[in-house]
């Protein structure tokens, strides 16, 4: 996933370099952008909200619509987030988080896929509850009590279709 996000960057990078600026916006040739030439290197809480928490919010929609291929799916990505961040955040304020995903997330996860595989809404139901939970317990062991994270209500992508596709 972390070769993706490069590959995504440098598609982005080379398009800005090669797309022609819009007439308006070389008028302002007055005021020169600045950029950093240091690496980025996003901090645990911009790779939560960037990265798992629409993963977490795709996944508990398309279980309420019993879409078991498309749980299946953001599953497997929000597994892959959580593994990435492992990776790139062994350590936030002394806690040691791959160990921290691995005894509150990971459980929960596994039952969550017991329950995609079976086709079991109630057992899905269940599963997703207990890893909403898991997420605030892991905030609350970080500190970071304010961080309440619920089972969505409604979804937060107007643009998808989160009902199974005959």
């Amino acid at each position: 996933m972390i070769r993706y996000f490069r590959s995504m960057l440098a598609l982005m990078v080379l398009f800005a370099l090669i797309t022609p600026e819009p007439a308006v916006a070389q008028q302002h040739t007055d005021m020169p952008e600045t950029k950093s030439a240091a690496p980025y290197h996003p901090g645990l809480g911009e790779l939560m909200t960037a990265i798992v928490q629409p993963r977490h919010i795709k996944l508990g929609l398309a279980g309420n619509e019993q879409n078991w291929r498309y749980a299946t799916f953001e599953l497997g990505e929000l597994t892959e987030a959580l593994d990435d961040i492992a990776e790139l955040v062994p350590k936030h304020d002394n806690l040691p988080i791959p160990e921290m995903i691995a005894s509150t997330v990971k459980p929960p996860m596994e039952a969550l896929d017991a329950a995609i595989k079976a086709m079991d809404k109630a057992a899905y139901t269940k599963a997703y509850a207990d890893l909403t939970a898991s997420c605030n317990a892991c905030h609350q062991r970080a500190n970071h009590p304010e961080i309440v994270i619920q089972v969505p209500t409604v979804s937060s992508f107007p643009d998808q279709d989160f009902r199974a596709q005959k």
